[in-house]
Protein backbone atom coordinates (compact mmCIF):
# COMPACT_ATOMS: atom_id res chain seq x y z
CA UNK A 1 0.00 0.00 0.00
CA UNK A 2 1.23 3.41 -0.52
CA UNK A 3 1.21 5.67 2.54
CA UNK A 4 -1.83 7.80 2.14
CA UNK A 5 -4.89 6.20 3.70
CA UNK A 6 -7.57 9.23 2.19
CA UNK A 7 -6.76 11.45 -0.36
CA UNK A 8 -9.69 14.39 -1.47
CA UNK A 9 -9.86 16.28 -4.60
CA UNK A 10 -11.15 19.65 -5.59
CA UNK A 11 -12.54 19.60 -9.11
CA UNK A 12 -14.42 22.69 -10.89
CA UNK A 13 -18.01 22.88 -12.74
CA UNK A 14 -17.48 23.81 -16.58
CA UNK A 15 -19.81 26.06 -18.65
CA UNK A 16 -20.06 25.95 -22.03
CA UNK A 17 -18.97 29.31 -24.10
CA UNK A 18 -19.33 27.89 -27.44
CA UNK A 19 -21.33 24.15 -28.06
CA UNK A 20 -21.91 23.54 -31.57
CA UNK A 21 -23.53 20.05 -32.69
CA UNK A 22 -22.94 18.26 -35.44
CA UNK A 23 -25.27 15.29 -36.77
CA UNK A 24 -25.75 12.13 -35.15
CA UNK A 25 -22.97 9.64 -35.98
CA UNK A 26 -23.93 5.93 -36.87
CA UNK A 27 -22.42 5.28 -32.93
CA UNK A 28 -25.28 7.47 -31.30
CA UNK A 29 -22.46 10.73 -30.48
CA UNK A 30 -22.36 14.13 -32.32
CA UNK A 31 -19.25 15.75 -33.42
CA UNK A 32 -18.93 18.84 -31.53
CA UNK A 33 -17.14 22.24 -31.19
CA UNK A 34 -17.46 22.89 -27.50
CA UNK A 35 -15.57 25.47 -25.64
CA UNK A 36 -15.46 24.67 -21.97
CA UNK A 37 -14.73 27.51 -19.05
CA UNK A 38 -14.18 25.74 -15.51
CA UNK A 39 -15.85 28.15 -13.31
CA UNK A 40 -15.53 28.19 -9.44
CA UNK A 41 -18.35 25.71 -8.07
CA UNK A 42 -16.27 23.24 -6.83
CA UNK A 43 -16.85 19.61 -5.84
CA UNK A 44 -15.08 17.93 -3.78
CA UNK A 45 -14.10 13.66 -3.64
CA UNK A 46 -12.94 12.32 -1.09
CA UNK A 47 -11.52 8.52 -1.35
CA UNK A 48 -10.54 6.38 1.42
CA UNK A 49 -9.09 2.98 2.03
CA UNK A 50 -11.85 0.62 3.91
CA UNK A 51 -12.36 -2.75 5.40
CA UNK A 52 -12.30 -5.65 3.19
CA UNK A 53 -15.69 -6.38 1.63
CA UNK A 54 -17.36 -7.92 -0.85
CA UNK A 55 -16.42 -7.44 -4.42
CA UNK A 56 -19.69 -5.69 -5.74
CA UNK A 57 -19.32 -2.89 -2.60
CA UNK A 58 -15.41 -2.32 -3.84
CA UNK A 59 -16.64 1.26 -3.80
CA UNK A 60 -18.94 2.33 -1.49
CA UNK A 61 -20.77 6.01 -2.02
CA UNK A 62 -21.54 8.69 0.25
CA UNK A 63 -22.51 12.30 -1.19
CA UNK A 64 -23.70 15.74 1.26
CA UNK A 65 -23.66 19.10 0.01
CA UNK A 66 -25.33 22.55 0.45
CA UNK A 67 -27.52 21.66 -3.01
CA UNK A 68 -30.53 20.38 -0.88
CA UNK A 69 -32.69 17.73 -2.77
CA UNK A 70 -29.86 17.64 -5.59
CA UNK A 71 -28.12 15.29 -3.64
CA UNK A 72 -31.04 12.75 -3.61
CA UNK A 73 -30.00 12.29 -7.46
CA UNK A 74 -27.10 11.29 -7.20
CA UNK A 75 -26.79 7.25 -7.76
CA UNK A 76 -25.03 5.50 -4.97
CA UNK A 77 -24.35 2.50 -6.98
CA UNK A 78 -22.29 0.98 -9.76
CA UNK A 79 -23.78 3.00 -12.21
CA UNK A 80 -22.45 6.36 -10.53
CA UNK A 81 -19.72 8.09 -13.14
CA UNK A 82 -17.14 8.16 -10.22
CA UNK A 83 -17.61 4.80 -8.74
CA UNK A 84 -16.95 3.29 -12.32
CA UNK A 85 -13.58 5.96 -12.69
CA UNK A 86 -12.42 4.12 -9.16
CA UNK A 87 -12.59 0.60 -10.87
CA UNK A 88 -11.05 1.86 -13.81
CA UNK A 89 -8.00 3.32 -12.14
CA UNK A 90 -8.10 0.04 -9.67
CA UNK A 91 -7.45 -2.45 -12.79
CA UNK A 92 -3.95 -0.31 -13.30
CA UNK A 93 -2.76 -0.72 -9.55
CA UNK A 94 -0.81 -2.83 -8.01
CA UNK A 95 -2.20 -2.93 -4.28
CA UNK A 96 -6.06 -1.68 -4.80
CA UNK A 97 -8.46 -2.50 -2.04
CA UNK A 98 -11.96 -1.81 -1.64
CA UNK A 99 -12.92 1.85 -1.03
CA UNK A 100 -15.43 4.53 0.55
CA UNK A 101 -16.09 7.32 -1.85
CA UNK A 102 -17.50 10.84 -0.16
CA UNK A 103 -18.88 13.28 -2.77
CA UNK A 104 -19.08 17.17 -1.27
CA UNK A 105 -21.38 18.21 -4.01
CA UNK A 106 -21.54 22.05 -4.39
CA UNK A 107 -21.91 21.65 -8.81
CA UNK A 108 -25.85 21.12 -9.59
CA UNK A 109 -26.92 17.38 -10.28
CA UNK A 110 -28.16 16.78 -13.78
CA UNK A 111 -27.71 20.81 -14.39
CA UNK A 112 -25.57 20.58 -17.59
CA UNK A 113 -22.63 21.82 -15.77
CA UNK A 114 -20.65 18.48 -16.09
CA UNK A 115 -21.28 17.50 -11.96
CA UNK A 116 -21.08 13.95 -12.61
CA UNK A 117 -18.12 14.02 -14.98
CA UNK A 118 -16.17 16.59 -12.58
CA UNK A 119 -16.64 13.64 -9.64
CA UNK A 120 -15.24 10.79 -11.89
CA UNK A 121 -11.96 13.30 -13.24
CA UNK A 122 -11.55 13.88 -9.24
CA UNK A 123 -11.82 10.42 -8.72
CA UNK A 124 -9.78 9.02 -11.18
CA UNK A 125 -7.15 11.70 -9.71
CA UNK A 126 -7.87 10.66 -6.06
CA UNK A 127 -7.42 6.83 -6.60
CA UNK A 128 -4.12 7.27 -8.57
CA UNK A 129 -2.85 9.15 -5.70
CA UNK A 130 -4.30 6.94 -2.95
CA UNK A 131 -3.39 3.86 -4.65
CA UNK A 132 0.32 4.97 -6.13
CA UNK A 133 -0.06 3.89 -9.68
CA UNK A 134 1.44 7.11 -11.28
CA UNK A 135 -0.44 7.13 -14.19
CA UNK A 136 0.74 9.87 -16.75
CA UNK A 137 -1.42 12.95 -17.44
CA UNK A 138 -1.85 11.27 -20.92
CA UNK A 139 -3.23 7.85 -19.03
CA UNK A 140 -5.81 10.12 -17.51
CA UNK A 141 -7.16 12.21 -19.94
CA UNK A 142 -7.38 8.30 -22.22
CA UNK A 143 -9.15 6.80 -19.21
CA UNK A 144 -11.32 9.94 -19.08
CA UNK A 145 -12.44 9.79 -22.62
CA UNK A 146 -13.44 5.79 -21.95
CA UNK A 147 -15.99 7.29 -19.14
CA UNK A 148 -17.49 9.89 -20.96
CA UNK A 149 -17.53 13.03 -23.57
CA UNK A 150 -17.28 16.09 -20.83
CA UNK A 151 -14.70 13.87 -18.09
CA UNK A 152 -11.32 14.67 -19.59
CA UNK A 153 -12.15 18.76 -19.20
CA UNK A 154 -12.39 18.67 -15.54
CA UNK A 155 -8.95 16.94 -15.31
CA UNK A 156 -7.06 20.01 -17.07
CA UNK A 157 -9.54 23.13 -16.49
CA UNK A 158 -8.81 26.67 -17.77
CA UNK A 159 -10.64 27.07 -20.82
CA UNK A 160 -9.97 24.60 -23.72
CA UNK A 161 -11.98 23.59 -27.06
CA UNK A 162 -12.86 19.88 -26.74
CA UNK A 163 -13.73 18.07 -30.50
CA UNK A 164 -14.58 14.82 -31.91
CA UNK A 165 -16.78 13.66 -28.80
CA UNK A 166 -15.95 16.51 -26.93
CA UNK A 167 -12.87 14.35 -25.37
CA UNK A 168 -10.22 16.14 -27.59
CA UNK A 169 -8.83 19.45 -26.18
CA UNK A 170 -6.75 22.38 -26.85
CA UNK A 171 -6.11 24.75 -24.56
CA UNK A 172 -7.19 28.25 -24.90
CA UNK A 173 -5.65 31.07 -23.82
CA UNK A 174 -8.43 33.66 -22.03
CA UNK A 175 -7.09 36.83 -20.99
CA UNK A 176 -9.82 38.00 -18.61
CA UNK A 177 -11.20 36.84 -15.14
CA UNK A 178 -15.00 36.52 -15.75
CA UNK A 179 -17.98 36.92 -13.24
CA UNK A 180 -20.75 34.07 -13.78
CA UNK A 181 -24.51 33.88 -12.44
CA UNK A 182 -26.00 30.86 -12.48
CA UNK A 183 -30.04 29.86 -12.22
CA UNK A 184 -30.34 26.72 -10.62
CA UNK A 185 -33.76 24.43 -11.28
CA UNK A 186 -35.07 22.49 -9.18
CA UNK A 187 -35.63 19.88 -12.16
CA UNK A 188 -32.72 18.15 -14.13
CA UNK A 189 -32.96 17.39 -17.96
CA UNK A 190 -31.19 14.37 -19.37
CA UNK A 191 -28.68 14.94 -21.08
CA UNK A 192 -29.93 12.19 -23.80
CA UNK A 193 -33.38 13.44 -24.25
CA UNK A 194 -32.01 17.25 -24.74
CA UNK A 195 -29.62 15.37 -27.83
CA UNK A 196 -32.48 13.59 -29.10
CA UNK A 197 -35.00 16.74 -29.35
CA UNK A 198 -32.28 17.94 -30.98
CA UNK A 199 -32.17 15.35 -33.60
CA UNK A 200 -35.90 15.75 -34.02
CA UNK A 201 -35.74 19.93 -34.42
CA UNK A 202 -32.52 19.96 -36.59
CA UNK A 203 -32.52 16.32 -38.87
CA UNK A 204 -30.40 18.69 -41.21
CA UNK A 205 -27.89 19.61 -38.54
CA UNK A 206 -24.66 20.66 -40.37
CA UNK A 207 -20.84 19.94 -39.08
CA UNK A 208 -19.97 22.11 -36.32
CA UNK A 209 -17.11 24.66 -36.43
CA UNK A 210 -15.63 26.84 -34.06
CA UNK A 211 -16.36 30.98 -33.90
CA UNK A 212 -13.78 33.32 -34.08
CA UNK A 213 -15.58 36.30 -32.71
CA UNK A 214 -15.71 34.04 -29.91
CA UNK A 215 -11.87 33.02 -30.07
CA UNK A 216 -10.93 37.04 -30.14
CA UNK A 217 -13.10 38.21 -27.41
CA UNK A 218 -11.22 35.38 -25.05
CA UNK A 219 -7.98 36.66 -25.75
CA UNK A 220 -8.93 40.01 -25.86
CA UNK A 221 -10.34 39.59 -22.41
CA UNK A 222 -13.62 41.69 -22.79
CA UNK A 223 -17.03 40.27 -20.94
CA UNK A 224 -19.20 42.13 -23.12
CA UNK A 225 -17.81 40.46 -26.46
CA UNK A 226 -17.90 37.50 -24.75
CA UNK A 227 -21.58 37.21 -23.83
CA UNK A 228 -22.37 38.41 -27.43
CA UNK A 229 -20.71 35.27 -28.75
CA UNK A 230 -22.28 32.78 -26.26
CA UNK A 231 -23.35 30.10 -28.20
CA UNK A 232 -25.42 26.95 -27.93
CA UNK A 233 -27.25 24.69 -30.44
CA UNK A 234 -28.32 22.70 -27.76
CA UNK A 235 -30.38 25.42 -26.59
CA UNK A 236 -33.54 25.51 -28.40
CA UNK A 237 -34.23 21.42 -27.84
CA UNK A 238 -33.70 22.38 -24.17
CA UNK A 239 -36.59 25.07 -24.13
CA UNK A 240 -38.81 22.62 -26.34
CA UNK A 241 -38.60 20.70 -23.49
CA UNK A 242 -38.50 23.16 -20.81
CA UNK A 243 -40.31 26.19 -22.08
CA UNK A 244 -40.35 27.76 -18.75
CA UNK A 245 -36.39 28.10 -18.74
CA UNK A 246 -37.05 31.35 -21.48
CA UNK A 247 -38.57 33.79 -18.49
CA UNK A 248 -35.32 33.02 -16.20
CA UNK A 249 -33.37 33.66 -19.49
CA UNK A 250 -35.52 37.09 -20.07
CA UNK A 251 -35.02 37.89 -16.50
CA UNK A 252 -31.78 38.11 -16.59
CA UNK A 253 -31.30 39.89 -19.67
CA UNK A 254 -33.47 42.72 -18.70
CA UNK A 255 -31.20 42.90 -14.67
CA UNK A 256 -28.16 43.59 -17.19
CA UNK A 257 -26.13 40.29 -18.49
CA UNK A 258 -24.34 41.07 -20.93
CA UNK A 259 -24.35 37.08 -21.83
CA UNK A 260 -28.03 34.40 -21.29
CA UNK A 261 -27.10 31.24 -22.50
CA UNK A 262 -28.34 27.52 -21.48
CA UNK A 263 -25.96 26.11 -20.01
CA UNK A 264 -25.11 22.85 -21.97
CA UNK A 265 -27.85 20.46 -21.50
CA UNK A 266 -29.84 22.56 -19.60
CA UNK A 267 -31.55 22.97 -16.86
CA UNK A 268 -29.09 25.21 -15.05
CA UNK A 269 -28.81 28.86 -17.31
CA UNK A 270 -25.47 30.69 -17.26
CA UNK A 271 -25.28 34.82 -17.02
CA UNK A 272 -22.23 36.69 -17.58
CA UNK A 273 -21.81 39.99 -16.04
CA UNK A 274 -19.72 42.89 -16.81
CA UNK A 275 -18.12 42.86 -13.63
CA UNK A 276 -19.06 42.02 -9.66
CA UNK A 277 -21.51 44.71 -9.16
CA UNK A 278 -23.32 44.00 -12.44
CA UNK A 279 -23.36 39.82 -11.28
CA UNK A 280 -24.97 40.83 -7.74
CA UNK A 281 -27.80 43.15 -9.75
CA UNK A 282 -28.62 40.08 -11.75
CA UNK A 283 -28.47 37.16 -9.00
CA UNK A 284 -30.73 39.74 -7.19
CA UNK A 285 -33.49 39.68 -10.09
CA UNK A 286 -33.28 36.04 -10.15
CA UNK A 287 -33.89 35.39 -6.99
CA UNK A 288 -36.94 37.86 -6.91
CA UNK A 289 -38.56 36.39 -9.99
CA UNK A 290 -39.08 33.38 -9.02
CA UNK A 291 -37.95 32.00 -12.31
CA UNK A 292 -35.56 29.84 -10.55
CA UNK A 293 -34.86 27.39 -7.55
CA UNK A 294 -31.82 29.70 -6.16
CA UNK A 295 -28.84 31.22 -7.85
CA UNK A 296 -25.18 31.03 -7.69
CA UNK A 297 -22.57 33.27 -8.27
CA UNK A 298 -18.91 32.00 -9.56
CA UNK A 299 -15.56 33.32 -11.44
CA UNK A 300 -13.67 31.77 -14.53
CA UNK A 301 -11.76 30.46 -15.45
CA UNK A 302 -10.03 28.41 -13.07
CA UNK A 303 -7.84 25.55 -12.59
CA UNK A 304 -8.50 21.60 -12.99
CA UNK A 305 -8.56 18.30 -10.58
CA UNK A 306 -6.16 19.43 -7.75
CA UNK A 307 -5.56 16.91 -5.15
CA UNK A 308 -5.83 19.49 -1.63
CA UNK A 309 -5.60 17.11 0.80
CA UNK A 310 -3.75 13.63 1.82
CA UNK A 311 -3.91 11.68 5.58
CA UNK A 312 -1.55 9.31 5.93
CA UNK A 313 -1.56 6.41 8.31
Amino acid sequence: MTANTAVTVRVPAKVNLQLAVGPAREDGYHDLVNVFHAVSLFDEVTVSEAQPRAEREFVRLSVAGDLGSHTDLVPLDDTNLAARAARLVARRATHAGPIDMHLNKRIPVAGGMAGGSADAAAALVACDALWGTGLSADALLAMAAQLGSDVAFPLVGATAVGTGRGEMLTPVESAGRYQWVFALSDEGLSTAAVFAEYDRLRPDAPEPHGDERLMAALAAGDARRLGAALSNDLERAALSLRPDLAATLDVGRAAGAVGAIVSGSGPTCAFLAEDEDGAEAVATALEKSGTCERTVRAYGDVAGATVVRHESA
